[in-house]
């Protein structure tokens, strides 16, 4: 549906029916900012609040989540810059300096390594903690390092590629990027440490959760074990994350393996991968929409979450409601 081939020898640029697709494209990517974007925002913030509020009752899961739901913020507030502002589209309403342009990237890869890293390491954690219940590998008491490692984990995994891209931007005016200048290499980077090593984590970590869950031991009914929804949580986010962000990897790896081919790429190829990144880029940007909506249709305490922050909320002059235990709060003097 979104590709297209080049008619009677014209340009992918000239082709009537491209620049439809392109027009269908940027209209989808409208309604995801009109629609998607602010549910995004607006779960992801409940989210991180909802469980830095009541950090005595984080879990494993909640710890990977909140990393995740900040990625998705900064992935919503990339969203405008990234949709309607592709360098390569003909209907951007704006047009982005070489600094803008890096800085994007920049906060986009790391936001996407953050993602996935959270993704492979809650499946990893999960295994442990169903192996070995009670062990708390990542339960709030280590919540500053394992969030730290996460992050400081895509920093520093991301570095090489990112100084691959940052020299093909201002390799004009810095001498020693004359001979970094290959986005390709960038690209394949990317792929390898943002999709290649977490996917290969996941898949060790869902061979291993199966066969744990094949063998039956007395530590089965040991009642600190994770909830039975912890696996579908799982589940789906894995399937989520990894669905919605292949198309992207696919597209850098898809790059990386043209330009290796050493031959000028023809303006029909150039022109379907410029539009299968536009596309991938929208999944990969609905990724931060989905994932907090998950968490909240599947977790069973966020509701109850929501409630204890939803009273710690001042209520001005009226009198508040009452809690569960039917202890009315004090009124909040305006």
């Amino acid at each position: 549906m979104w590709s297209c081939g080049l008619l009677n020898g014209t340009a992918w640029g000239e082709d009537p029916r491209c620049q439809d697709l392109r027009l269908a494209l940027w209209v989808l990517s409208l309604l995801y900012l009109v629609a998607g974007v602010p549910v995004g925002l607006g779960y992801n913030m409940l989210l991180v609040l909802a469980n830095l509020s009541s950090k005595g009752t984080m879990t494993m899961p909640d710890v990977y989540f909140v990393n995740m739901a900040v990625a998705g913020l900064v992935l919503g507030a990339l969203a405008p810059a990234h949709l309607l502002g592709p360098p390569h589209s003909r209907w951007a309403p704006w047009t982005l300096g070489s600094e803008a342009q890096v800085t994007l990237l920049i906060l986009f890869n790391v936001a996407s390594l953050v993602t996935m890293y959270s993704t492979a390491l809650l499946s990893l954690d999960y295994y442990i903690e169903r192996a070995l219940p009670r062990t708390y590998m990542a339960s709030v008491y280590n919540t500053r390092h394992v969030c730290g490692f996460v992050w400081g984990g895509a920093l520093l995994t991301s570095f090489s590629s990112l100084l691959f891209y940052i020299c093909s931007h201002v390799s004009s005016r810095v001498a020693e990027c004359a001979t970094m200048r290959n986005t390709e290499a960038a690209d394949a980077i990317l792929v390898l440490i943002g999709y290649v090593v977490p996917g290969m984590a996941v898949l060790y970590a869902l061979v291993l959760i199966a066969r744990v869950h094949k063998e039956a031991t007395p530590l089965d009914q040991d009642t600190g074990r994770l909830e039975p929804w912890v696996h579908r949580l799982l589940v789906a986010t894995v399937c989520t994350q990894f669905g919605l962000w292949t198309p992207h990897y696919l597209t850098l790896l898809g790059h990386a393996v043209l330009a290796s081919w050493g031959r000028p790429v023809d303006g029909h190829s150039l022109g379907v991968l410029h539009l299968a990144k536009d596309l991938s880029k929208v999944l990969a940007l609905a990724s931060s929409s989905v994932t907090p909506l998950l968490y909240h249709h599947i977790n069973r305490g966020f509701p109850s979450k929501l409630r204890r922050l939803l009273r710690k909320v001042p209520c001005g002059r009226r009198r508040c409601a009452p809690d569960p235990a039917g202890a009315p709060r004090a009124t909040a003097q305006a």
